[in-house]
């Protein structure tokens, strides 16, 4: 017989071993929000889980169930090949611990695999994230990177991460670059999937003395950060990174890659045209749509982003504030590590 288990549970049995989350619910479900590095392997398909839902409405439970179990038992041989390649424990859920992961554990269990029930599902999960977030403690001495568009901040947290420095790549979790053109080439995350996301990092990085993040908004595209991230924002040491244009102008370029995504760009940039001077916005439109996207970039930046980020700038009667000037990212990489380094805070 399966056997429930709690998230709290789960996370001390995962202490000890490996444990593989399996989302049972529908591709749609699962690509909406999930336990992060959880695997799909639906009891329905999206059609599928459509008919027997509109039978449970429209007739009954007992038919839906009936129908439920008609196409589940066609895809038995091939559910139970998919849970056969998984090693180490097995707790399976679905949308709040019902009759999707009760039917998957239950059969598992008959062809001797075990597998165990999530108790209350992902939303149970949703739940726990939330509490996390509403008691987080997390107040380590914080570094935060600014500058420009452009300077390389998101490219050196995450040559950091690799490196094992503490960082929170907020932009990674949310899947979105921060901007009116941060979504181009991405599929931006949902808010149930950037909190999991930002609580399973904290818990992974547990207490370190420092952590180094980007200096963000309080809203990645439609994300919203939540207040203890800005307050220990607002407490830390503020690096502003300067570039040449020039350097910034081909780090975008790397990143955005727009002559592979330009109806992309063109519509981003029709969303902020009205703000930007009139000859200078049709110059860049021109531009974009010409494929001359290096003084596109330029003219972006000269006009409407430098601009912005000089009025957003608030780093005055701040005395946690330091410089780092270099010619081209890797440089401002090297001084950044030095700064650390001579903060005393050796990489371990």
């Amino acid at each position: 017989m399966f056997q429930d288990i709690t998230i709290d549970e789960a996370r001390k049995l995962m202490e000890k071993k490996q444990l593989t989350w399996v989302d049972v619910r529908s591709p749609s479900e699962y690509r909406n929000a999930t336990i992060p590095g959880s695997l799909n392997i639906p009891v329905f398909d999206d059609e599928e889980r459509a008919e027997v839902g509109t039978i449970y409405t429209q007739v009954d439970t007992h038919a839906a169930k009936e129908r439920g179990l008609e196409i589940f038992s066609k895809k038995l041989p091939n559910f139970i090949r998919a849970f056969s390649k998984i090693g180490g424990e097995k707790a399976v859920f679905c949308w709040r611990g019902g009759m999707r992961s009760k039917t998957a554990a239950t059969v598992l269990d008959l062809m001797g695999i075990h597998a165990y029930r999530l108790q209350g599902g992902y939303r149970a999960y949703r739940k726990w994230v939330t509490g996390q977030i509403e008691h987080m403690d997390f107040q380590p001495e914080t570094y935060v990177l600014g500058g420009y568009t452009g300077t390389g901040k998101t490219y050196m947290l995450r040559k950091l991460e690799e490196e094992g420095y503490p960082v929170l790549d907020l932009e990674g979790m949310a899947n979105h670059r921060g901007s009116i053109f941060g979504d181009i080439g991405l599929k931006p995350h949902n808010q149930k999937t950037f909190d999991a996301l930002l609580v399973e990092r904290i818990l992974q990085l547990g207490r370190p003395p420092y952590v180094l993040m980007e200096a963000e908004s309080k809203r990645i595209g439609k994300i919203v950060l939540p207040e203890f991230l800005l307050e220990n924002k607002e407490r830390g040491v503020n690096i502003i990174i300067e570039l040449p244009v020039a350097e910034r102008v081909r780090n975008i370029l790397d990143d955005y890659r727009p002559w592979e995504k330009q109806e992309e760009c063109l519509a981003a940039f029709a969303r902020i045209k009205e703000r930007i001077h009139t000859p200078v916005a049709k110059q860049i439109e021109e531009d974009l749509r010409r494929g001359r996207y290096n003084e596109a970039v330029k003219l972006l930046l000269e006009y409407y982003y430098d601009p912005r980020y000089d009025h957003s700038l608030d780093i005055s009667g701040k005395d946690r504030v330091k410089t780092i000037r270099a010619e081209h990212t890797d440089e401002a990489l090297k001084q950044l590590k030095e700064m650390l380094k001579e903060a005393g805070f050796l990489l371990r």
